[in-house]
């Protein structure tokens, strides 16, 4: 297996040892879609408890998918990683029933600070907006590395070793789309208490069609 290989499939195990701890963005209805060394993914339905006094939704919400995003990124090489300053420009109002996409992207690494860029985009539940995705936000991170590893050396290790095909990860709640292949075995979801599709267990749905439903 290559080093890019290793590289992604650590990302993921990072992801999913991140994720099995951050009760704020399963509470507010996000998941990951992707994650690689210095990218991230993550989408959040705009409900409609998530809008403020002018009937958009909250920016406050915005900034924080937009900060989870940057978290994935900042933390994919398995380095304890926080943000030192974040600053966001909002283009365009999101509404109640859009879906908020927010890609990380790492710019550049210097010692132990990064330079991270989030877009938010929007898109309809319903598939009824024309003109295929809206810019909402556009967000910069500057993150700063701290002692520490987030998955311990037993987890750094290739995805074949770990009992995952090359594929993917299935296990930390990635879409299976996103892989040409399944990458959990059974014990390893059953030991988590995940059904196939990834996150059961913290309330989303089996496909994203149905979230969308």
């Amino acid at each position: 297996m290559s080093d890019d290989a290793d590289a992604v499939g650590l990302a993921r195990r990072v992801a999913a040892a991140m994720w099995a701890d951050d009760a704020a963005s399963a509470a507010l209805g996000m998941r990951i879609t992707s994650v690689e060394p210095g990218r991230a993914v993550l989408e959040m339905p705009v409900r409609a408890d998530m809008v403020n006094g002018h009937g958009i939704a909250h920016g406050g919400l915005v900034f924080a998918l937009a900060d989870s995003a940057f978290a994935f990124a900042c933390n994919s090489r398995n380095r304890r990683t926080v943000a030192q300053a974040c600053d966001i420009v909002f283009v365009a109002p999101a509404r109640s029933g859009d879906v908020l996409v927010a890609e990380a992207v790492e710019r550049t690494t210097f010692g132990r600070n990064g330079i991270y860029d989030v877009t938010v985009q929007a898109v309809r539940w319903d598939g009824t907006e024309d003109g295929g995705p809206r810019l909402i936000a556009e967000f910069r991170g500057r993150s700063r590395q701290i002692e520490g590893t987030i998955v311990g050396p037993e987890a750094e290790q290739t995805a074949e070793q770990a009992g995952f095909e090359e594929a993917g990860f299935e296990e930390a709640g990635f879409e299976q789309a996103d892989f040409d292949e399944q990458g959990t075995d059974e014990q390893g979801t059953e030991e988590h208490g995940l059904d196939e599709s990834g996150f059961e267990r913290q309330g989303f749905e089996q496909q994203q069609s149905e979230e969308r439903a």
